[in-house]
């Protein structure tokens, strides 16, 4: 698994530091132009359907343990069979796609907002910056698989820990993005010129620095959203994710594994949606860095 760290040239023009939002807006529409983006937008459009009304799609309780109809096929009760508690597969994949859009976006908020505030601070204040950045290579030192297992092996097993632990490993690459756009504009003339009317430190940072960085971090973001839910659903195959009788696609594979040559769908049906999920959002995610970055697009 990789994670990249997109690097965008900021969205700032001579005297008007807040071209950001109408550079996404115009960003978004065209990323609606291309047939892959569309097919990805139904995708997600797709799985976010099936996990906002999967209490009135599901046939049967995901939770409900019975054993006379253990490793069943498909059926017309059962209509992706049953796993080896005699639970039924449909309704728990459709309450893995809560699990992972939660992860996803709950770690891609929670990243991008601390990302956010310390880059900033460490780009604008050159007396501190070395001190953070520090810190920042030694997180990015520790593979973020690791980190997040021992994180969850401390605080416990539970949906706000897995959380917590993927988004420690994502917050280094958000801040030296935030931090390489921030030393790019920090020296820009009309910067200089808020400083000399003698503009407040936040005033000015809310209103000619932040600005310039949300293009980057929307593009950000889409990547720690597919890496939040790919590293969640590993977490979970590897037993140190969420809680067992928490219904995620990684713990449905993981238990599904022993019975791969009886019932392949035990596996297939969540890694399928898992797959197509990741791959949807990272093409979303190309599409706006195209958009938002002419030259990459010419590279192509």
């Amino acid at each position: 698994m990789t994670n990249a760290t997109t690097t965008l040239p900021a969205a700032s023009a001579p005297g008007d530091a807040g071209i950001a939002p109408a550079k996404i807006q115009s960003a978004l529409l065209q990323t609606l132009k291309g047939g892959p983006v569309l097919i990805s937008l139904f995708v997600l459009a797709l799985v976010v359907f099936i996990a906002f009304f999967a209490p009135w799609l599901h046939t049967v309780d995901p939770t409900a343990i019975d054993p006379s109809v253990r490793l069943k096929p498909i059926s017309a009760e059962h209509w992706l069979g049953t796993d080896a508690y005699g639970r039924d597969v449909f309704s728990r994949v459709l309450y893995g796609a809560r699990v992972s859009l939660v992860v996803g976006l709950g770690v891609a908020a929670f990243s991008m907002v601390i990302g956010l505030a310390i880059g900033v601070v460490a780009g604008y204040f050159r007396w501190i910056d070395g001190i953070v950045m520090r810190i920042m290579d030694g997180l990015m030192a520790i593979p973020g698989i690791l980190l997040a297992i021992a994180l969850v092996s401390i605080s416990g097993a539970s949906l706000l820990t897995v959380m917590i632990a993927i988004t420690v490993p994502e917050v280094p690459r958000v801040v030296r993005l935030v931090r390489s756009v921030i030393l790019s504009v920090r020296n820009e003339p009309y910067v200089e010129a808020a400083v000399a009317l003698g503009t407040p430190t936040f005033t000015l940072m809310m209103r000619h620095l932040v600005p310039n960085t949300m293009a980057p971090l929307v593009v950000q973001g889409t990547y720690v959203f597919a890496s939040a839910i790919l590293t969640e659903a590993i977490l979970s195959f590897l037993g140190a994710g969420v809680p067992p009788e928490t219904s995620s696609w990684g713990n449905i594979m993981a238990e599904g594994r022993a019975y791969f040559q009886l019932l392949p769908g035990l596996v297939l049906y969540p890694g399928i949606l898992l797959s197509l999920t990741v791959l949807s959002v990272n093409v979303l995610g190309d599409a706006m860095r195209d958009a938002l970055d002419p030259r990459m697009s010419r590279r192509l």
